[in-house]
């Protein structure tokens, strides 16, 4: 782990118990004798329990391709644990007894409660949860490979994959790690089977599907497919995240599903200043990472790498049926899928998706175009917060826009900051219109105004940030959507429109219900929605109240019911 973060914050990321909190701790686990030499929790491995020590000593160890490492002892006052306790996810160390004692050893569910009861505890677990798990991301000795190329796509979308869903890993780049010859032949893999992912020293993956990844590290809770849930939220953006927290919050049975990971769009946002309470700014990744840590203490479940295909409206419970077959159900859904990123009429643009064509800007990106000159290509928000994020990584940055300027479509600190940053220009009335090299992008043209003449740039690095379209195709004809796909709710849902999509209540739908009794959407996948987080937050809460009024006309309307 670490050592120059706990070095930095060895209080909060390991804080002694006092006896009061132990004996409230007690109170929720059980007294257990340990022998040294046992091993109490093991990597890979979902933990059952987390340990409070009362005598003897603990040793955490950390896998790597060498063997084990301590990176800390525990002894008594201390407790065990980080984020896996709660996520339900496969945990990362060994916890090894090196002395005979006695631990209170309290099972996660029952962690989970305490955490929502007892607000001191709380905090005091919550804060060493993450601090321990920021810890094991940033060290990069986990036991965990992924050996790719910095050119391959796929090894682009593994790495963010595994970061934006906070999998410790290390990431060896075949081209100039010095010690990949040797873990190439120890594992009998060539440059023609990249990228692999390597699992605990002995499984090895050739160019896994995400789905797979998150089987074999077990990065998914346990969750019963066969119950039928209180509300079932369909995509883990801002919208479905604070749906997540107050559903939970407030008692609720909520599952959610996402294709990639925690956070959406904005997850992929480098740095995020005008969200309310974060004055110095905050990392998409960073915001989704905390909403997700909040919603699972209340008891949400989130399950990765699970694509929506086909909403099942005819039956209620409702069915969401997934890429790989199976169906989920629930009383209440919440379509939160955001939008898909839109991309530009360009030949051969798709080829170099993940190879020179990017639709986030993040660290992951950002490493790939270090010292380069690339291209942003949009003028909103996000494709601003883009180039002044990439200005200070890269030698340059053009900023391609249709308009006349950005004063009408960014936010006015954004282009300030643009027109301040000595290494952006700005080319307004200007289009991306042609890409071009082999393997990877190596050039690209663009034209300004009515100039007859392209301009070719050896350019290697373009961010798209032009916007997004909704992600509707999997709801088939189950609710109303306008002309560009978005859906409707509410007022949006005239008479007719109900009529032809047999409403079949006496009310009107609720403020962001669908034409669908019980089915919601949040977020930028609703007509009129406003593409701010803060404002796809809010309507992810202000959807909890309408879904408990729908659960109510459910068990009023249950055979046998008052």
């Amino acid at each position: 782990m670490n050592s120059d973060l706990i070095a930095k914050r060895r209080e909060q990321m390991f804080p002694k118990l006092s006896a009061a909190q132990i004996a409230r701790l007690e109170a929720h686990g059980q007294r257990r004798n340990i022998r040294a030499g046992e091993d109490l929790t093991e990597p890979g491995k979902r933990p059952r329990y987390i340990f409070v020590v009362l005598s003897g000593r603990l040793l955490a160890l950390l896998p790597n391709p060498e063997g084990e490492e301590a990176v800390y002892a525990f002894t008594p006052g201390d407790f065990t644990g980080e984020i896996s306790a709660l996520r339900g996810s496969a945990g990362y160390v060994r916890i090894q007894a090196i002395e005979n004692g006695t631990v209170i050893a309290v099972d996660a569910e029952t962690l989970r409660q305490m955490l929502q009861t007892d607000a001191e505890l709380s905090e005091l677990f919550m804060r060493a949860f993450i601090l321990r798990r920021m810890g094991l991301m940033s060290e990069g000795s986990a036991d965990v490979m992924l050996l790719g190329s910095n050119h391959s796509a796929d090894t682009l979308r593994l790495r963010e994959f595994l970061s934006r869903n906070a999998c410790p890993y290390r990431d060896i780049d075949i081209e100039s790690d010095p010690g990949v010859r040797e873990i190439l032949e120890r594992f009998h893999v060539g440059p023609e089977d990249m990228p692999v992912v390597i699992c605990h020293g002995t499984q090895v993956l050739r160019n896994p599907s995400n789905r797979l990844i998150a089987d074999r590290l077990q990065i998914n809770p346990q969750v019963d497919d066969d119950k039928a849930h209180d509300l079932l939220i369909v995509g883990a953006g801002p919208a479905g995240l604070a749906a997540a927290v107050y559903a939970a919050s407030e008692g609720l049975d909520v599952r959610l599903i996402d294709t990639m990971a925690p956070g959406g769009q904005a997850g992929s946002s480098s740095k995020i200043e005008n969200y309310l309470g974060f004055p110095t700014g905050i990392s998409g990744q960073a915001l989704a990472g905390r909403a997700l840590t909040q919603a699972q203490k209340f008891g949400a479940n989130l399950s990765v790498a699970c694509e929506a295909c086909r909403l099942h409206c005819d039956t209620r419970p409702y069915g969401i049926e997934l890429a790989d077959g199976s169906v989920l159900r629930a009383h209440a859904v919440l379509i939160a899928t955001g939008a898909r990123y839109r991309t530009l009429e360009v030949d051969d643009l798709a080829r170099y998706a993940g190879a020179g064509i990017y639709y986030a800007a993040t660290y992951l990106e950002a490493r790939l175009c270090q010292d380069e000159q690339v291209v942003v290509v949009g003028g909103g928000n996000s494709a601003g917060q883009a180039a002044v994020f990439l200005a200070g990584l890269c030698q340059h940055v053009h900023m391609l826009v249709r308009s006349a300027g950005l004063a009408e479509t960014m936010s006015n600190y954004l282009v300030r900051r643009i027109e301040e940053s000595p290494n952006v220009t700005l080319h307004a009335r200007t289009e991306l219109i042609a890409v071009d090299g082999e393997e990877q992008l190596e050039r690209i043209a663009w034209r300004t105004g009515s100039e007859p003449q392209e301009q070719w740039r050896d350019i290697r690095h373009v961010f798209l940030m032009i916007g997004a379209q909704p992600n509707t195709q999997w709801l088939s004809d189950c609710v109303a959507l306008d002309a560009r796909g978005f859906v409707k709710t509410g007022s949006d849902l005239g008479p007719d429109e109900l009529a032809a999509a047999g409403w079949p209540l006496e009310r009107r739908p609720y403020m962001l219900e669908t034409s669908l009794p019980g089915v919601f959407a949040a977020g930028d996948v609703r007509v009129g929605s406003i593409k701010r987080i803060a404002s796809v937050v809010g309507e992810g809460s202000i959807c909890v109240q309408f879904v408990h009024r729908t659960l109510r006309d459910l068990a009023a309307a249950a055979p046998g019911s008052a």
